[in-house]
């Protein structure tokens, strides 16, 4: 378990110990002895400064480095917006995700099954023509653009995988996407990562996977036959759901259970339309198969039966949208894809600043609120961003950052819950509710 003490330590190693091992490692402070600031204090700075104020002027940032120590005009820190500082942040950033804080499992039992509860999912940043000799677009439009790949672990919060790359480059490429598997960790992805030579793997290493299934996917069952997703599924009875182990692919068969059920009317409607939305955007047509395989919820796991049925693997697949929820707190509230002024520089610090002030907001809502079924991430950072000013003040002394983190975490257990909802419950209900139901039972 992570405590307090843990988070206030990592909290001084990023800002302190990992900014100037960045600095060396760069060579970034050309004359020490004339700089007002140290590489550290800079970046203390622009993270804390962008944690309490995502649309930071200079003049909030330059209080911000009162607060640690520096009295510098407005005027001065937007000499420091440069592409060196940029490097310096992105440095910093890429150290610092590989600490593992990770809280007490959250009170699901559902979820306490698995070791893990691994998400991930990509998000993309677009960004002006002027930085596309740094980063390539996604194609079409977006001529330049950088990836954010992001692995959470949701039982315990931590972040177990973190990826930037080039806007046009796919999922399948990202590291996070390759890395190894715990053993009894359960490990959900959209169909962006769906692989199965991953999942084989995975499945060798003694985890679990929940995953939907690609629609061009060949299946076989105990006869060996070969036939595509949707004729399979075509013959099974439509008014009824399906759970049973086949075999998917040609040559290097994975062995998983089918899961099939079919959904109203209404549903396989809604989902047309919205696939000929996405269709649309991007271009293209959706092939006649997609359309078709909408009538179905159709899932594939390795998990038994005892410990994942079809009804519970049903509601623990809604737990992967939390990864999108996360992206968009990066967004609405972190304002990681916004910045205050069109030069390169500026803008790639303020991205790496922010993705970096992301994480120490995920470090403290890990510590205050993580544990509890309905958190509010929403709730919490708009608590941790009132707080940063004070995290400022106390990041040089141990004690007073574990006093602020203390009175954070007092703040977070009584506010930053979600409120139950009787005729569209939450997903923390639904899952909780499978427990509660079977003990009923």
């Amino acid at each position: 378990m992570t405590t307090i003490a843990h988070v206030s330590q990592a909290m001084q190693t990023t800002l302190t110990t990992a900014a100037e091992a960045a600095d060396v490692a760069l060579q970034y402070t050309k004359r020490p002895d004339r700089a007002k600031f140290t590489a550290s204090t800079l970046v203390q700075t622009l993270v804390f400064g962008w944690l309490a104020h995502p649309d930071a002027s200079v003049e909030q940032l330059a209080q911000s480095a009162a607060r640690v120590g520096v009295e510098v005009s407005p005027q001065a820190i937007d000499p420091r917006f440069t592409l060196a500082t940029a490097q310096l942040l992105r440095e910093v950033l890429l150290t610092s995700v590989q600490q593992l804080i990770a809280a007490d499992p959250v009170d699901i039992p559902i979820l306490e099954r698995f070791t893990e509860v691994r998400v991930h999912d990509s998000t993309t940043i677009v960004l002006p023509d002027s930085l596309a000799d740094r980063w390539e677009g996604c194609g079409g439009s977006t001529a330049t653009a950088l990836k954010c790949g992001l692995q959470i672990d949701l039982l315990h919060g931590a972040w177990t995988g973190f990826d930037l790359a080039d806007g046009r480059s796919s999922d399948q490429r990202l590291p996070l996407h390759h890395a190894a598997w715990p053993k009894g960790a359960l490990r959900l992805a959209d169909l962006g990562f769906f692989n199965l030579g991953v999942l084989a793997d995975g499945d060798a290493a003694g985890a679990y996977w929940l995953s939907k299934l690609d629609a061009l996917t060949v299946i076989s069952d105990a006869t060996h036959h070969e036939v595509s997703l949707l004729r399979f599924i075509a013959a099974l009875d439509h008014s009824a759901a399906w759970d049973e182990w086949v075999r998917l692919g040609k040559g290097r068969r994975v062995r998983a259970r089918l899961l099939v059920q079919p959904v109203p009317q209404e549903v396989a409607d809604q989902r047309r339309r919205r696939i000929r939305k996405e269709a649309r955007k991007k271009g293209h047509t959706p092939s006649a198969v997609v359309l078709a395989l909408a009538a179905w919820t159709i899932l594939i796991t390795n998990a038994p039966p005892e410990l994942l049925s079809l009804v519970e693997a049903l509601v623990v697949a809604k737990v992967r949208w939390q990864i999108e929820l996360i992206f968009k707190l990066w967004k609405s509230h972190g304002l990681v894809d916004q910045w205050r002024s069109g030069k390169p520089a500026r803008i790639m610090c303020e991205v790496y600043g922010k993705l970096l002030a992301m994480l120490i907001q995920q470090w403290v809502c890990i510590v205050g609120c993580w544990a509890y079924p309905d958190r509010s991430l929403v709730k919490a950072a708009q608590v941790v961003r009132d707080h940063a000013p004070d995290l400022a003040s106390a990041r040089a002394c141990i004690a007073q950052l574990t006093e602020v983190l203390q009175a954070v975490q007092r703040v977070l257990k009584r506010t930053a819950r979600i409120n139950p909802r009787n005729k569209h419950p939450n997903t923390y209900q639904l899952l909780l509710a499978l427990t509660t139901e079977a003990k009923e039972a």
